[in-house]
């Protein structure tokens, strides 16, 4: 499947990109995520992922040398942070092998015709493929949390949202217990490929308390803080929400969704750079709101719009 993605209005920007091309024509592999352009507000990437990266850049002062996405889907993940980041060296992953390919096309292909930007990629367990490439400033990491269902397969391309749940790795039970497993092992192994002063950056959906994220990264062996703070719609509802209620009658979570209209009352004049400060005011006003995922999942059947929080993690190594 092919797509075309007005640059400008995607990344937000005041003015014409300067290093991807101004409308970007994405091949989306079939085991990929197919990126949400139609309702930027849907779409991790363009909501999530762009506005931190913004931030990022304003925070380093500089442009920031080396990239590096695990979970990169489409590419489009990287071609932002090629714009905004001003990331001249990119590393990235998937599982598999036509999704790296078809991402390393993307990238190449939008790139304006001056622009030289090495890419380093390939298939495979989270940064494993890259073992042996020198470090990166910024590794990013949008994973998936709901695991696959024990007769599934992950080659089929509708569980591009899901992930295999046994690993040989020992997970903590906290970290388990909240379904956050491939993030704990992302920043586990992120450690060899982390230039000094670099920083691991969690998109999470915040369907647990933010106090266990950064419980996650400490764990981890990191110091974490919550970057930014926002929230979005639960996006693919039935599926999404069926999975973490069955995880929760397993003995999972608890998890928290929201009906939208409480997301956002409790949101409005809240802007990026100070979201990850008031995080924690933010879902303490919240906290009433809750809804389980049982309980989000019938209200959605009954017509109702549910939401849920996002942070952005930043984890820098211990000292």
């Amino acid at each position: 499947m092919k797509i075309q993605v007005n640059t400008k209005h995607y990344l937000n920007l005041q003015d014409s990109p300067r290093r991807i091309a101004g409308t970007l024509a994405i091949e989306v592999s079939g085991h990929a995520y197919l990126p949400k352009t139609d309702d930027l507000s849907s779409d991790w990437v363009a909501y999530i992922a762009v506005p931190a990266f913004k931030l990022i850049r304003k925070q380093y002062g500089r442009p920031v040398p080396a990239f590096c996405s695990i979970g990169t889907g489409s590419g489009l993940d990287v071609l932002s942070a090629i714009e905004l980041l001003g990331a001249e060296r990119v590393g990235f992953t998937d599982l598999q092998q036509d999704v790296v390919d078809t991402a390393a096309r993307n990238i190449r292909q939008n790139l304006q015709g001056n622009e030289k930007v090495v890419l380093e990629y390939g298939a495979g367990d989270l940064l494993s493929p890259l073992y042996g490439q020198p470090q990166y400033d910024v590794v990013y990491e949008n994973l998936p949390n709901v695991p696959l269902a024990a007769d599934t397969e992950i080659t089929d391309s509708r569980n591009s949202g899901h992930f295999l749940e046994k690993r040989e790795e020992t997970i903590p039970e906290p970290v388990h217990r909240q379904m956050l497993d491939l993030h704990y092992l992302a920043l586990v192994q992120a450690k060899g490929y982390l230039k000094k002063g670099g920083a691991v950056y969690s998109t999470l959906g915040a369907r647990v308390a933010l106090d266990v994220f950064r419980e996650l990264g400490g764990l981890a062996g990191y110091d974490s803080e919550i970057f930014t703070y926002t929230w979005k719609v639960q996006a693919e509802a039935e599926d999404v929400l069926a999975g973490y209620a069955r995880q929760e009658a397993d003995g999972l979570g608890p998890f928290h969704f929201y009906r939208v209209a409480d997301l956002k009352a409790a949101f409005a004049g809240v802007d990026v750079e100070t979201s990850g400060i008031r995080a924690f005011e933010l879902e303490k006003a919240l906290a009433l709101k809750q809804l389980s995922a049982v309980d989000a999942l019938s209200a959605w059947k009954q017509g109702e719009e549910i939401g849920h929080t996002v942070a952005v993690l930043k984890s820098s190594l211990n000292a």
